[in-house]
């Protein structure tokens, strides 16, 4: 073979190698670098008051997605419930919830940090921006906010993390 045709070989597989490592690359479809920094979100967390208890629950990243379900409960009687996801969208991350059977509302992150992350749409009626942010390894608080009648509101959930429970959804009715 030629030294031209050597080089060109060369430079194929060169070439083939920057491809092939471009493409398995993470990519933010992958939300690879925008989830890892949420890990912390995964698990168990309640808050009670008196005979409140309002509780979320995380499942780890995987795929590219947090999935979460949220429950208050007042007594015996379920008052709100939520289902949500966090996952990216292009080079952003996406709160997506649907609460208590609402219509789903989508919440797009303004300048996640490693342990806070703000989400908002302000098309949204209330609330218009939803964060966690966390305190500690087992602490965390929530906070909805917006403006709801010409006035800005906001509200805490101080959560703090609990076991999960052992075979969740298996119980008693």
């Amino acid at each position: 073979m030629s030294l031209l045709g050597r080089i060109g070989r060369i430079g194929c597989l060169l070439l083939g190698s920057v491809v092939l490592a471009l493409c398995a690359r993470p990519t933010v479809a992958g939300a690879q670098a925008p989830r890892a920094p949420l890990a912390w979100l995964a698990g168990c967390w309640e808050l009670r008051a008196g005979s409140r208890l309002v509780e979320e629950q995380w499942l780890a990243p995987r795929g590219g997605m947090l999935l979460g379900v949220g429950r208050t409960t007042r007594g015996d009687s379920v008052v709100e419930y939520e289902y949500m996801r966090i996952y990216a969208r292009g080079d952003t991350l996406v709160f997506a919830a649907t609460p208590s059977g609402q219509a789903p509302a989508e919440f797009r992150a303004v300048a996640p940090g490693a342990d806070l992350v703000t989400f908002e749409n302000v098309a949204h009626d209330f609330p218009q921006r939803v964060q966690y942010r966390r305190i500690a390894p087992d602490s965390i608080v929530a906070r909805v906010e917006g403006t709801r009648n010409g006035k800005v509101r906001g509200i805490d959930y101080p959560y703090r993390r609990v076991p999960c429970a052992a075979g969740a959804g298996a119980g008693t009715s």
